[in-house]
């Protein structure tokens, strides 16, 4: 059913399109009601307006917190057309009815953002305008919504289509988009206030999310799935620039927030190549040039395909040896002008800009999904308890320390149970993801080995390198799998009712252990 527009109110915070859309529904015949700023601009603009105010005979208070709080305001948009009862109550109190409104809210996202006062906040929590938006939305069968000013050309058509009014069909899907604005607005001022009293974990849990971006499917084709950004300015795939390249995938994003989530864990400069989220070479150095070579030599069987991120700027000289390697994406916090001429070449190469990056001690939290529920959990923005403990009778050596440390930051970004050797600042093998922890152990030299043997390699590459595991050995099995790989230290939370018997492993075979006191499953 169509339902012609005679009376609109207006009273937006966010004026875009705002002039605009006044001349139109003013060259339709539609009387326009508005508010403060809205009606200011709007007369500026020649478009007439009747302050509501005037419209109902009670002028603003309280510094403007009451001004459409009224019944011949939400009388106007509640109404039922054609019920009885409703028309005669309009009557007996002189209610008009209204056809449209157009609403927009204080900006406390924004406000919050620009880290003003407390009381700063409180009054950017606008009243006045979710009520007339939940009242309008309701309303829907007779009362077009509009909250979002991109949405002004699609009013504007549909009027122009059907003669000054709007389907039903229409009003219904602004409805629904209406609803969602007020539900953020509202998960928004709940997480601030949540925020400010230190309560993690409320017993309500409200958050949402403005599509970014709806895919052609998600994991696999037969599924759905769209891109949501939660406005929290954390550097990365959610905030980046992408300069070039093909539309970004359900896979895509995943893999690129899990690489940048990891180069951002070191000073050095540092590259990491990511496949299905997992780490298939990572390494630090004086250049990302050299980097970017180390980790590539890590496994560049898998590094076809894989999603590349550095935690510096891209240069030319880097730009032209990933240029050799078929990748899916990068992402840099820069990149130069002559990396990106070099780039430009490949045409379907996603190419991102992330601006900055994230800080990997920031506090924050995690959202997964489950049957019927949600688990929320902080970041896992820590390395270690605090200092190392070596638990053997030999100590690392300096050298084995600083490669010690770098694996371990590495083994908390690889799916359990991990394993990571390691060797002068770069990865030599990765064992991800196996329900055995000896089976990655195993797995993490047999890649290495295969790794080696393509580079016509003649030592192992595993051969005095260092070994990271992500959580305890449970049994002597899996250390001894790395001593016979060649690693001489070993680097774990600890914490297995068989410490002792894997610590006099270690010390049989002439390895270096220190045990850290946190745990890194990552799932």
């Amino acid at each position: 059913m169509s339902t012609p527009i005679r009376r609109a109110l207006i009273s937006v915070s966010d004026k875009s399109g705002l002039v605009d859309l006044g001349r139109f529904l003013d060259s339709q015949g539609v009387e326009i009601l508005s508010t403060g700023g809205s009606a200011t601009a709007l007369k500026e603009a020649g478009v007439p307006v009747v302050q509501v105010s005037d419209h109902t005979g009670f002028p603003e208070i309280m510094d403007g917190r009451v001004k459409t709080l009224q019944p011949a305001i939400h009388g106007g948009l509640l109404a039922i057309r054609g019920n009885p009862d409703h028309e005669r109550a309009m009557s007996d109190h002189g209610i008009s009815p209204i056809d449209l409104l157009v609403v927009n809210l204080y900006p406390f996202e924004a406000t919050v953002a620009a880290g003003a006062s407390f009381e700063t906040c409180i009054e950017n929590i606008d009243i006045g305008g979710p009520a007339l938006i939940r009242a309008a939305s309701k309303n829907h069968a007779f009362v077009t919504v509009v909250v979002d000013p991109g949405d002004y050309p699609q009013l504007m058509e549909e009027m122009n289509s059907d003669g000054g009014s709007t389907t039903e069909a229409f009003r219904r899907r602004l409805a629904a988009k209406a609803y969602g604005r007020t539900g953020a607005y509202d998960a928004a001022i709940s997480a601030w206030f949540n925020g400010v009293e230190g309560e993690t974990f409320p017993d309500r849990l409200v958050f949402a999310g403005t599509r970014k971006q709806t895919m052609r499917y998600g994991e696999n084709p037969h599924q759905m799935a769209a891109f949501y950004v939660s406005g929290e300015q954390r550097p990365g795939v959610a905030t980046a620039e992408q300069i070039q390249g093909k539309e970004l995938s359900f896979n895509n994003l995943n893999d690129t927030d899990a690489a940048f989530e990891l180069v951002a864990e070191f000073e050095p400069p540092a590259v990491a190549i990511i496949k299905h989220a997992n780490p298939c070479g990572v390494a630090v150095a004086d250049s990302v040039n050299e980097a970017y070579s180390k980790a590539l030599a890590c496994d560049p069987v898998s590094a076809f395909g894989g999603i590349i991120a550095l935690n510096r700027t891209l240069d030319a000289a880097t730009a032209e040896e990933i240029a050799k390697l078929f990748a899916e994406v990068i992402i840099a916090p820069e990149i130069d002008s002559e990396a990106r001429a070099i780039l430009a070449a490949k045409k379907n190469l996603r190419v991102l800009v992330a601006g900055a990056l994230p800080d990997s001690t920031a506090p924050g939290m995690t959202l997964r999904s489950l049957s019927g529920g949600y688990l929320l959990q902080g970041r896992d923005n820590a390395v270690t308890s605090g200092e190392l403990k070596v638990v053997t009778k030999r100590a690392p050596t300096n050298a084995e320390m600083a490669d010690l440390e770098f694996a371990y930051q590495i083994c908390k970004h690889v799916k359990s149970n991990a394993i990571v050797y390691c060797k002068d600042g770069a990865t030599v093998g990765v064992g991800a993801g196996q329900m055995s922890r000896v089976d990655s152990a195993r797995i993490a030299a047999w890649k290495s080995a295969d790794a080696d043997k393509a580079a016509g390699a003649t030592t192992p590459r595993t051969q005095g390198s260092v070994v990271a595991s992500d959580a305890f050995f449970p049994f002597a099995d899996g250390l001894l799998a790395t001593a016979e790989a060649g690693a001489t230290a070993v680097i774990q939370p600890g914490g297995s009712m068989r410490d002792d018997e894997v610590i006099a492993a270690a010390d049989e075979k002439g390895l270096a252990m220190v045990f850290t006191g946190m745990r890194h499953f990552r799932h």
